[in-house]
């Protein structure tokens, strides 16, 4: 198992300043991206956040759901986290590492399970046993939701990038190891991109009927349905 890289570079009140950015098109992404997945939910969804950070997109979908549970590698992230969400009554954030999900202690079957934000980069699991892990976890009826970044984001996605490590969130961007979808820092920090036919293989992999959907030009979503 692969270290998740923000775990090792990021504590809290950083990864809070990841998403003041000055980039106008970076904050369209992020908006997008939750307006996507909160106009598929329902008011009595039951719904997981792997790779939930201090619960920035729980606290976006916590008015439409009703309740949201998320878990984070990051003891520093959830302490952090249950402040942020100290008035969301319906959030529950938990230290869990994805590789190990336990059922009973998320609540198990979930109406939807989330992987946004690039997060199998992120959280570096193995996608096609992963797949099958979250569908697990699913009621009948339940839904996976899973982003990456489109293509046609790449220049803003490098100026972000290029944003953090001069706040020092990470360390500098290696521009000439920087391309084809993967951010390289000289700091040994690295992410890639999941494209759109890695997503559809995914998705044939899971069994269950599936959509791959760009958004707004800035991020791909594979969804599952269960049911």
């Amino acid at each position: 198992m692969q270290p998740n890289p923000y775990k090792n570079h990021l504590n809290a009140q950083k990864l809070h300043q990841v998403y003041q950015t000055k980039h106008p098109e970076v904050k369209a992404y992020l908006d997008a991206e939750i307006a996507f997945v909160k106009d598929r939910l329902h008011r009595t969804d039951h719904i997981l956040e792997l790779g939930a950070g201090y619960g920035r997109i729980m606290k976006e979908l916590a008015p439409v759901c009703e309740s949201i549970i998320g878990i984070d590698i990051s003891e520093d992230n959830v302490v952090f986290g249950r402040e942020y969400l100290h008035d969301v009554t319906n959030t529950k954030l938990v230290v869990m590492d994805a590789h190990n999900i336990e059922p009973e202690v998320i609540g198990a079957p979930l109406d939807a399970v989330l992987c946004l934000q690039n997060g199998l980069s992120a959280m570096k699991v193995e996608p096609f046993s992963f797949i099958q892990q979250i569908m697990e976890l699913l009621s009948p009826n339940g839904t996976a939701f899973i982003s990456t970044y489109s293509a046609k984001f790449w220049e803003f996605r490098v100026k972000w990038f290029l944003e953090q490590a001069e706040k020092g969130l990470l360390g500098e961007v290696d521009l000439e190891q920087t391309k084809d979808g993967v951010i390289v820092c000289k700091d040994g920090f690295r992410a890639v991109t999941h494209s759109p036919e890695e997503l559809d293989e995914i998705g044939k992999v899971s069994g269950y009927p599936y959509e791959v959907l760009e958004v707004e030009e800035s991020s791909v979503f594979l969804v599952v349905r269960k049911g």
